[in-house]
């Protein structure tokens, strides 16, 4: 049983990895019908929705594309700043997406945002306090990690929102301003679809184990 459930919360991120890849790679090789940049594409759209004071930048890296609410920035891999492809139109407009949730004061996103410090403290610790609880049979201290780590998890859950209505929003935005044509709409649709399923990977595989150590903890509290 063990063994099938380490399986699960290895291969499913693996396999959500792989369909963001494969997508992200076939569809990075089709240009779009206008030939607009991912960072052209960026800025018309944020200039239509009146965000002139937000930046575009290129960062280095594979897909480390982000929109950065402190700097009122989005920030595009290379890739996708200068490619004509339709994987960075789908890429650059997913993280403008979360700047127009940002000017429209998101409620998700803002939960989010107010969650960052708790959940970057359950992620980091959760683990010191329920091993010390295992290997000492303490159950508070499992206990106790248990919770730091149900904030981390929280987090996650919330994450799924705010980047189902990103690629939503984006979805609009290309369409409406003739970014894309009526055929390119499936294909764009796949890239961000590919990409939100590494964040529903990333939650069941966060609540599969917070379950489990849920299971340990009501054990050891019986044998008490």
């Amino acid at each position: 049983m063990f063994l099938i459930y380490f399986a699960i919360i290895i291969l499913v991120p693996i396999v959500a990895q792989l369909m963001v890849r494969g997508a992200y790679n076939k569809y990075s090789k089709v240009s779009s019908s206008t030939g607009m940049t991912g960072a052209q594409v960026a800025r018309r759209i944020l200039d239509d929705n009146g965000l002139y004071h937000v930046h575009v930048e290129e960062v280095r890296g594979f897909l480390s594309d982000h929109y950065d609410p402190r700097s009122k920035t989005v920030r595009l891999s290379s890739n996708n700043f200068h490619s004509h492809s339709l994987a960075a139109t789908a890429v650059s407009a997913h993280e403008v997406g979360h700047a127009i949730q940002d000017q429209q004061d998101y409620a998700f996103l803002r939960f989010r945002h107010a969650l960052v410090p708790v959940a970057s403290i359950g992620s980091n610790f959760a683990w010191i306090f329920i091993l010390i609880g295992i290997f000492a049979s303490l159950s508070g201290m499992i206990l106790l990690g248990i919770i730091m780590m149900a904030a981390a998890v929280v987090f996650q859950i919330v994450t799924l929102p705010v980047e189902f209505n990103a690629s939503n929003r984006a979805m609009d935005q290309v369409v409406s301003l003739g970014i894309i044509r009526n055929d390119e709409e499936r294909e764009t649709k796949k890239v961000l679809n590919a990409a939100a399923m590494t964040y529903v990977a990333a939650a069941a595989v966060a609540v599969l184990e917070l379950v489990r150590l849920i299971l340990i903890y009501t054990g050891m509290t019986r044998d008490e």
